[in-house]
């Protein structure tokens, strides 16, 4: 019976020491491995032409919280040991399906795709190896080209969103 009891208290202490790793900053159960302590997101602009006032707030406000969910940093207003800044630069429809037919039906698509694109610079003050300037981070989404766009706009920007926000995380702290 004893050595029942010997394995739990093993089995807890191992379990411990993971939480204890999470918690000091070094390792992260999202592979992330950082030892800084602040990041700084600075408010992104709106370059882009068309798409809804709010573009860059939205994406700023995701691009925070989603730091601040996986990573043991603390968000500060200015000069974080980790920085990030940019600009969404692009908004673009395009056709993705064209539909063959005749006279004016001939330029038809079943589908659209909405594309967004953001410029990111990151700096690392405690490694410069890691820093990136003016990198392009894009991804899109089709939807039917009968569905009105306004009515299914949030859902797209939030998809391609939450993509472009992981590609930035990837390439910053995640060193991907």
């Amino acid at each position: 019976m004893n050595w029942k009891i010997s394995k739990i208290v093993l089995n807890l202490s191992c379990l411990i020491m993971l939480f204890q790793l999470a918690g000091c900053g070094v390792y992260s159960f999202t592979g992330v491995a950082i030892t800084a302590e602040t990041m700084s997101i600075k408010m992104f602009f709106n370059d882009a032409d068309g798409g809804p006032p709010d573009l860059a707030q939205t994406f700023t406000n995701e691009l925070r919280d989603y730091y601040l969910q996986n990573t043991n940093l603390t968000l500060v207003k200015n000069d974080g040991e980790l920085q990030v800044e940019g600009s969404v630069v692009g908004y673009r429809l395009s056709p993705v399906a064209p539909v063959a037919g005749v006279g004016d039906q001939a330029d038809l698509s079943d589908l659209t795709r909405l594309t967004i694109t953001v410029n990111v610079s990151y700096i690392n003050t405690q490694d410069d190896t890691f820093n990136f300037e003016n990198k392009k981070f894009s991804f899109f989404s089709d939807y039917d080209s009968n569905e009105n766009l306004t009515s299914i706009e949030n859902r797209l920007i939030e998809e391609i969103y939450d993509q472009i926000i992981l590609d930035i995380f990837n390439a910053s702290v995640a060193n991907w």
